[in-house]
């Protein structure tokens, strides 16, 4: 196991709100969160309760009407588009429902795109590619194009895309949503047994009761705000 991360994330009074057509739907109203390198949470709650939402924003995908966010003591929404979108690429790993693969790209290939998003030598980073690759059982498969593998392969791969940059925060939307019951328990481990490894913060948002009894915290999304169960 490496040393404890240095990370930390602070959510302080989210709120979050949108418009469609003359009605306001407030969907986050005061969230609050501080987690540290090692922490996992699970956010659970109805379709529509924001738990994406509140995702999209820690990840800088998106930014809070009022409220704060600090990543490792930065507020990202302070820099201009390009240096967010670094900021975006080097801190933070995304794991989405769907993969996300690109299809003209093998398995090594689409572990190192964010590398090649900023144009950085992927040659040093090649190693780690691999060492990830054989960590999720696809050491076998690094020439094969997404569309050779079985969806539970595939997101392995996105979960080894996501961890290339050692990122601080690892965000999951339903990260077993596409897959069948054998697929996602064995998805779910690999989640586990790559945070415990790389102590980053992991947060993953999911409506599988299953996936959620998995975490120590559990933060349910009601009415706007983190109800504790």
């Amino acid at each position: 196991m490496t040393e404890t991360n240095k990370s930390s994330l602070r959510v302080e009074s989210l709120h979050k709100s949108f418009q469609i057509g003359d009605q306001t739907i407030d969907v986050l109203k005061g969230v609050s969160l501080a987690m540290k390198g090692g922490d996992s949470a699970v956010v659970v709650g109805p379709s529509g309760s924001g738990k994406s939402t509140f995702l999209h924003i820690i990840g800088t995908l998106d930014q809070p009407d009022a409220g704060s966010v600090a990543i490792n003591g930065k507020n990202p929404f302070e820099l201009a588009e390009p240096e967010l979108a670094k900021f975006r690429n080097d801190v933070t790993g995304f794991i989405f429902q769907d993969h996300h693969l690109l299809p003209q790209y093998n398995v090594l290939e689409n572990v190192l795109i964010p590398i090649l998003a900023f144009h950085r030598d992927a040659a040093p980073f090649e190693q780690r590619a691999r060492h990830l690759l054989e960590r999720v059982g696809l050491s076998h498969r690094l020439s094969h194009k997404p569309a050779a593998l079985s969806g539970g392969e595939r997101q392995r791969v996105a979960i080894a895309r996501a961890l290339i940059n050692k990122p601080h925060l690892l965000l999951c939307d339903e990260p077993t949503g596409n897959l069948d019951h054998a697929s996602a328990a064995e998805v779910a481990a690999l989640l586990f047994e790559l945070h415990r490894d790389e102590q980053n913060i992991l947060v993953v948002v999911t409506h599988s009761l299953e996936l959620a009894d998995h975490f120590a915290q559990k933060l349910t999304l009601s009415d706007g705000v983190f109800v504790t169960k």
